[in-house]
């Protein structure tokens, strides 16, 4: 359950309370992401079934993350697997996120 960016979905509160299907953990998930992003998250938004799913998303990993969509249209399974990699914008998001970089780096041939 590797995103694209290295993350683990399967230890996302959003993928968690969506798998669980728990409006309680929605609740707590959008709370949480809503004070350490300082944006407005509903629980209603917390519907993720992980980021190379063909089911639901979080609206940001969806629409607007930039990794994310880079790994689509390069038909990369996760930024590992890239030419580039690591490039500007992961190392960017390897600052917030070290131990993406670390799953990533055990992906790479």
């Amino acid at each position: 359950m590797i995103a694209c960016c290295g993350l683990d979905c399967s230890q996302c509160g959003a993928y968690q309370a969506t798998q669980e299907d728990d409006d309680a953990k929605r609740a707590a998930v959008a709370k949480d992401w809503s004070k350490r992003y300082g944006i407005a998250v509903k629980p209603k938004q917390i519907h993720c079934d992980g980021c190379l799913s063909d089911g639901q998303k979080f609206y940001y990993c969806a629409d607007m993350c930039e990794i994310r969509r880079c790994c689509v249209q390069k038909e990369l399974a996760h930024c590992a697997a890239c030419e580039g990699y690591a490039c500007e914008k992961l190392e960017g998001f390897f600052a917030l996120a070290p131990h993406a970089r670390r799953a990533l780096d055990r992906l790479r041939p």
